[in-house]
């Protein structure tokens, strides 16, 4: 299915419902551009380039925001890209004018894609975000080739690594949005982020793990200990650079399974 804005149904109740949190002062969205998953882990944890990437470990796959401009989607298909997961949204106030290209190009060159959201805990709160992300290309259908959304959950770029919110309050915030995108999808969002990140700023909320899908982003050329809750992976960020555009991932398992993920 093409994404068009006119294709989305919307869901008139839950979205009356949503009260954005108040703000006194207009939410700074002028980093968005350039915010993508594993942007902040990588400035604070630090990036690597490509380990060796060994084809019986999974499916090869990668990430594309609007700082990757239009993309080559027949040469990502030919360098070995089977599903793409692409920034849609920022917040409640910015969506990435590449979007349309990269999630209608890729889908026409065979890919499987699913469309991430940038979390912003700072300017709304999870249910608004999660309807703003669904409204601007962020929906799930069960035609085997859409992934469920993706929250890309990491260090503020523009303060407090975790959003001036305590544990409780920001693992509040997460599941206010999960609980809003299944509402209106049937699929829990997958959730990205990195162990670091998450055990600091949920407290190694382990309430998660259960239902929600996990991206989780290490660049080595190992897992290592996945966040507080999770026993599993099912995608694995290992390498901000590499032969894909943007950031390369191994989906954990075959082909098959990729497509089992997208239908289910």
């Amino acid at each position: 299915m093409r994404w068009t804005s006119a294709a989305l149904c919307v869901s008139s109740v839950l979205t009356a419902a949503v009260e954005p949190a108040a703000a006194t002062e207009p939410a700074d969205y002028s980093l968005a551009g350039s915010t993508s998953a594993g942007s902040q882990i990588a400035r604070v944890e630090g990036g690597a380039g490509v380990p060796r990437f060994n084809e019986n470990a999974g499916t090869l796959g990668h990430d594309v925001s609007g700082h990757q401009g239009d993309v080559d989607w027949p040469a990502a298909w030919n360098g070995g890209a089977r599903f793409v997961y692409i920034k849609a949204t920022e917040g409640t106030g910015y969506t990435s004018p590449n979007f349309p290209q990269q999630y209608n190009g890729s889908y026409d060159a065979g890919l499987l894609r699913g469309a991430y959201h940038f979390a912003r805990p700072d300017v709304s709160t999870g249910a608004a975000q999660a309807g703003y992300f669904l409204d601007h290309g962020g929906g799930w259908t069960p035609d085997g080739r859409t992934l469920p959304g993706a929250l890309d959950a990491e260090y503020n770029p523009y303060g407090d690594a975790c959003y001036g919110l305590s544990p409780a309050a920001l693992s509040d915030w997460l599941r206010d949005f999960s609980d809003a995108y299944r509402a209106r999808t049937g699929r829990f969002p997958v959730i990205y982020t990195s162990t670091s990140w998450w055990n600091r700023c949920t407290g190694g909320n382990s309430g998660f793990g259960a239902n929600n899908p996990l991206w989780v982003a290490r660049y080595n050329d190992t897992l290592g200990a996945l966040p507080a809750g999770w026993t599993v992976q099912t995608i694995w960020q290992y390498a901000d650079s590499g032969n894909l555009p943007g950031d390369q991932n191994l989906f954990n398992g075959t082909m098959d399974q990729v497509r089992a993920f997208a239908a289910r």
